[in-house]
């Protein structure tokens, strides 16, 4: 392996070995585990994608995502809100870099009913003090999750399980019967919902160099 493709391949090494750790973790129900493994998954993710020359906000975005990854780890007063918060900016930062691109009107109506029944069916069993975050958080979701569809499957799907992992939270928060493994499938599409946003972003950022075709239209990822 070549200078140039070494360290990459050496954080991604690293990120899917964290990423196993913190899995096994949750499934075993290991709090030291878990509190050695999480804190290095988004950290290890964003180095990678800086060795890969990618956009300055997909490093934002996950970096914000390790503050809401460390923040959910606490059991303190706040640290939910904090969490949210984290993960709310992550989202504003992939809704920038996801820029204006061209996406299918049929997705905006199903993530607006999804957005609307969820939120509404989730609404009374809400604590008080956390209904209007968890709508403006829950708005910012839907909508990085339909922009994101605009850079192609590998990113759309990334958004969706985004959607689907937050959507399992949410439902814990509102004390709703919780299905079987519930704390690893959250970890689980979370994982896999970042790492498929970074590849689709990166993706869509090499693709334009790799097209010679006058009639290419595809926008290059803002960063």
């Amino acid at each position: 392996m070549s200078g140039r493709h070494a360290l990459p391949g050496a954080l991604l090494a690293a990120f899917a070995l964290a990423a196993v750790g913190e899995l096994v973790s949750v499934a075993l129900d290991a709090r030291t585990g878990q509190l050695l493994a999480k804190p290095m998954l988004m950290p290890l993710l964003a180095a990678y994608v800086a060795a890969r020359g990618g956009p300055r906000l997909l490093v934002a975005a996950l970096l914000l995502g390790w503050g809401g990854d460390v923040f959910l780890l606490s059991s303190a007063d706040g640290a939910f809100l904090a969490g949210m918060g984290c993960f709310a900016a992550g989202h504003v930062c992939y809704l920038v870099l996801f820029g204006r691109r061209r996406t299918r009107a049929d997705l905006a109506v199903g993530y607006g009913l999804v957005l609307v029944v969820t939120l509404a069916l989730l609404w009374p069993d809400l604590p008080a003090e956390l209904r209007v975050p968890v709508a403006v958080y829950s708005l910012l979701l839907a909508a990085m999750a339909y922009r994101a569809s605009g850079l192609g499957p590998l990113a759309g799907a990334g958004g969706a399980l985004f959607l689907l992992s937050d959507t399992l939270i949410a439902t814990g928060v509102a004390e709703w019967p919780q299905p079987p493994a519930a704390d690893l499938w959250i970890m689980l599409t979370y994982l896999a919902a970042q790492v498929l946003l970074v590849a689709g972003v990166l993706r869509a950022r090499t693709a334009p160099k790799a097209r010679t075709r006058p009639e290419s239209r595809t926008a290059p990822v803002h960063d």
